[in-house]
Order: C-alpha cells, then structure tokens, then sequence
C-alpha cells in the first residue's frame, strides 16, 4: 500500500505528493494502466499493454487547473502528455479502459496535500494549444451564439482544416457521417454508400424529382441523387467543403442536374422541393433554433414532399448540452446535442406529420473504428498536412466518440416526416416502402 492509500485514512500525514500518488488520491479503484511521470513516480501494473506518460510540469498544470476531459485534453495535444501503447490514431483501447475508471474526492486533507504538492506555479492556467477555439463566454465578439457570422466560425474552424487530410481519414467516399452497415462485415465504403441508398429510399426520390439537402458537406448525398436523375441543391458554410464538392460534381458529368453552394442554409430561396434531406446540420444549429430549423424545411417542401433528419442525439430529453468541454473547444464549437424526442416534438409542432424514426448508434461506433483505422493507415501523410498536434485531435475525438456510441452516451437517429397537404393527406404507402 502507498503512503497515499494509507493517507486516505487520515492515519499519516503527507507533506509532499508525486505524480502517481496524486492520481491514485483521486481514484478510489486501482489504475487499469500504467501511469509515469516527469518526477520519476509511476503506478498501475507494471506489466499493463497501456500506459500514459506525463512528461512535463506543463502537463501537470493543464490536468489540475482543467480538470476532466479539457486539461488532459490540452496536456495529449500540447505534447506534455503521451499515450503508450495505442497509435494516436486510434487510442480507443486506452480510452475504453479509461473509461472503466472511477473519480472520487479525496479527504479534506489529502485535498490539501494536493494543493501544496502542486505549488502556486502548476496551479496557474498555462496558454492552450493553439488549436483550441475560444470558450464559450468569449465568443460574443463573433455574434450571438448561432448567429449567421458564429455558425460560420464554427463550421470554418472545424472543416475547413484541409480537404487533403479528410480524404485521408474518411477515404473514398468523403462522407463525414454515420453509415449504415447492411452487414456486420461490410465495409465502410459499402456502408457509406448504403446510408445514401437508404436516405434516397426514404425520401422516395425517383428521376425528375427536387431534392435540398441541407449542410451537404463534400456532396456525397447530393451527387448520389444526382446520378440517378434527381435536381440537386446543397448548401455548407464550408469553402472548402463547396469547392471540392463543385469540383466532383463537374468530374462525374453532373453539373446540369446538380450544385453546392458556399452558402448559409436560410439562403435558399428556392421551394416546392419533393424533398430535403438533412445529414449531420442539426447538431450544429442550436436546440432553441429547431422550430425555426424545421418551419424553414416546412416552407421548402411541395405538399406530399419528404424530410429526412438525420443527426447525433443524446439518450434522454432532459435539456439541451453541448458535446462536453473537449468537443466544444477543439472538434464542434458551439455543437448541442438533445433527444430524439425534442427533434420529434419540434418537427411535429410546426406541422410536419412523423412517420418513422430509427436509431443508429452501433453504426456509428462502426463508422468511427473505420475512420481511426484511415487515420492510421494515413498517419504519416496527416501529420505532414495539418501538424501532429490536429493529427493528435482527431484520433482522440475519434476513438472517444466511438466509445460514447458504444456505451450509449451518444446516439444517432434519422427521422423521416411528410408535409401534409390543406385536407391532411400525406399520400404515402400504407408500411415502410424502403428495405432497411
């Protein structure tokens, strides 16, 4: 037993604490891990496959003056802290034994035994990584939260990173959302591909027919519905996302039937569309902003037409949250996720009739194993495109959200509604005309 341990019950009084009994002090069940430090201290098995390394008094300080996910965060990216025995493209093996981890508040004493042992100087805040975008608070100088100028900050600093570097991590299909496996074993292209067909399906879109997918990000929608004889509108806040995707639709042969536009999504003028679909955009416009979101989408559609809503949820409706302090600084700023009920309820108070709802989240835990092994498999190229550090953020993000859907901390639901017309008629197939 570590002089810690025995501090913990208050039986012996510790003047001065290592790196490894500060974080045995704060964890009531043994390391699953191994965990060293500058100062020369460790704990954990010693014969554990995993370990962390903090390899600096800066590391120290980002962890106790931001405690949880942010200050680890900011200590992995900086440098100060490294992951032993996973590829930082994919540390989902640690993360998931991290996951089994539990926190607890040690004694008054031992809290006191911390402090001194930290010292005024690693409790002082040391500047962030350059990569993290603003704390919430003040990001009023760039409007009012998901005002039209903030939600195209949010978009730039989380998309416009490199279009070289997603096509590295997403692969082929350049789709930047969940997919929907037909199989346990298929791949993740066949599943990409598959998601399209089932969205397409859903909608009941056929040639001659106008779609508005909203937030299209590189196009993958929107050219599958092209190809096969649909008129397409898209619209994404990312330049760069418009410009590659403008540049595949000319490659395919499709510019007659198809366009992204660079634009914000409520200037779309057009309507009288037979559908619109909505691929991984809710997440991005606020929970206040969804009967606004869903009256627009609404206006859009013919009498009869289809939406199809598709995002990540949380599995509960107890309020609005954003995605957790590292997702909000480093990945999504700005990003709510609440339950699919609160989409339901939102689609069905501004007029639009629900017609089915599904839940996708083993999908995307699948979808997220097969972009870390992108990254992976690419990690040299990645890092020459956008610096290890961004490379470090995306494998984490990754491999963490992976172990959200897989615990059902996070889920996916695509939701599908019909816009009635003046007598209440939806004209649609009495079941499911879509193979799921």
């Amino acid at each position: 037993m570590t002089i810690l341990r025995t501090n913990r019950n208050d039986s012996q009084h510790v003047e001065r604490l290592s790196m490894a009994q500060i974080l045995e002090a704060v964890t009531p069940d043994n390391v699953p891990f191994r965990f060293s430090a500058y100062d020369g201290s460790s704990t954990g098995p010693e014969d554990a496959t995993f370990g962390i390394n903090l390899r600096t008094p800066r590391g120290a300080s980002y962890i106790a003056t931001a405690p949880g996910d942010l200050g680890m965060a900011r200590a992995y990216i900086a440098g100060d802290l490294d992951l032993e025995g996973v590829h930082p493209g994919d540390p989902y093996p640690l993360l998931t034994a991290m996951g089994d981890m539990h926190f607890a508040m040690p004694p008054a004493r031992t809290v006191a035994a911390i402090a001194r042992s930290l010292g005024i100087d690693l409790l002082k805040p040391p500047p962030p990584p350059p990569q993290e975008a603003l704390p919430r608070w003040r990001r009023v100088a760039e409007g009012l939260r998901h005002s039209r100028t903030r939600d195209a900050d949010a978009i730039h600093h989380h998309y416009d990173v490199s279009n070289r570097f997603y096509e590295m991590v997403l692969g082929p299909s350049m789709t930047y959302t969940c997919a929907c496996y037909p199989t346990d074993n298929a791949t993740l292209e066949e599943a990409q591909e598959n998601k399209y067909r089932l969205v397409f399906d859903k909608l009941r879109l056929k040639e001659g027919d106008r779609l508005l997918d909203i937030g299209s990000g590189w196009g993958g929608m929107v050219r599958y519905a092209a190809r096969r004889g649909v008129r397409v509108i898209g619209a994404t806040l990312s330049r760069e996302q418009a410009q590659w995707a403008q540049d595949a639709i000319r490659r395919e042969g499709l510019q007659d039937l198809a366009e992204v536009r660079f634009s914000d999504y409520r200037d779309v003028a057009e309507s009288g569309f037979d559908a619109v679909s909505s691929i991984g955009l809710t997440e991005h416009i606020g929970v206040r902003n969804y009967p606004a979101y869903f009256r627009f989408i609404k206006d859009r559609l013919r009498p009869g037409g289809l939406v199809l809503n598709h995002c990540i949820t949380r599995p509960d409706n107890r309020g609005r949250a954003s995605a957790g302090a590292f997702i909000d600084r480093y990945v999504f700023p700005d990003g709510e996720l609440t339950g699919s009920g609160t989409i339901i309820s939102s689609m069905q108070d501004v007029g639009l009739e629900v017609r089915h709802e599904e839940n996708l989240r083993e999908h995307y835990a699948k979808t997220l194993a097969g972009w870390c092994q992108y990254l992976v498999d690419n990690w040299d190229e990645c890092v020459a495109e956008v610096g290890e550090a961004t490379a470090r953020v995306w494998g984490l993000y990754m491999a963490g959200s992976r172990v959200g859907f897989e615990r059902n901390v996070v889920q996916l639901h695509q939701v599908l509604a019909v816009k009635l017309d003046g007598q209440g008629k939806a004209d649609l197939p009495l079941r499911p005309w879509w193979q799921a």
